[in-house]
């Protein structure tokens, strides 16, 4: 089977870095077994199959080299981008995705692309779990500022740790991440550290053996809940910039 597979980095900055995302377009031929094939083959961190909608403006379907996942930052707007660039999106004024979680909305400015995700929902983690979570992820309690699970389509457990050599130093325990994102129902794990600087409000690194990702790039299912947690103590600011990877 001969399959056109298209490579487009999300999340770059000046035409550099980012996160790469295969994109597979006329995927309606594929089966759910083909399409995890293929995105084992393609090996990167999520492949996006566009396909045809009754609902929505198209059908994505998101695969990790080992499983399917429900949403995909980086795959979204990597293959929104694509398509604007090939003249594939006639009504550039409302413009959505399905997937397997429900429909989502896509808007596009100045060139740029936009996705909608859900509204948060927090569960803090305490206790037994806290540590659990503190040892996995290479630290230790002093360095842990806070630990939620947050929900916005995807799960991520947002770990806050006190300082930028903390977060560069992790050495994390992948097995032990993997069990546990298992059980809380997470993609990964995703430690951060606010900042003071200009260009960004927090650094961030993400972990999701789970799903075959052992650290990502650029993660936009993440970047989101992690934008509504600093939110929380900054009700007047909407805009929050994230560095990974």
């Amino acid at each position: 089977m001969k399959v056109e597979v298209k490579i487009v980095n999300a999340f770059t900055k000046d035409g550099q870095g980012g996160n790469p995302a295969a994109i597979v377009l006329d995927a309606d031929r594929f089966t759910t077994d083909q399409k995890q094939e293929i995105a084992r083959l393609v090996g990167l961190s999520e492949t996006a199959f566009v396909g045809k909608s009754a609902v929505a403006s198209f059908k994505l379907d998101f695969f990790t080299p080992n499983r399917q996942i429900a949403h995909c930052g980086h795959a979204t707007i990597a293959t929104f981008s694509y398509l604007l660039q090939q003249s594939m999106i006639v009504d550039k004024e409302k413009i959505s995705k399905e997937t397997i979680d429900g429909v989502r909305e896509i808007r596009i400015e100045g060139g740029e692309i936009y996705m909608q995700q859900k509204a948060p929902v927090f569960t803090p983690v305490s206790g037994n779990e806290r540590l659990k979570v503190i040892h996995s992820a290479g630290l230790v309690p002093g360095e842990v500022i806070d630990i939620t699970i947050c929900n916005t389509g995807n799960s991520f457990v947002l770990i806050e740790v006190d300082k930028a050599a903390t977060l560069a130093g992790l050495i994390p325990d992948h097995s032990a991440i993997k069990l546990l994102s298992e059980s809380y129902r997470a993609i990964g794990f995703y430690p951060f550290v606010r900042t003071s600087q200009e260009t960004h409000d927090a650094i961030a690194r993400m972990f999701a053996p789970f799903y075959g990702i052992e650290e990502e790039a650029a993660t936009g299912m993440a970047a989101g809940p992690l934008a509504c947690y600093l939110h929380l103590g900054e009700r007047d600011k909407t805009r929050f910039t994230i560095e990974q990877g």
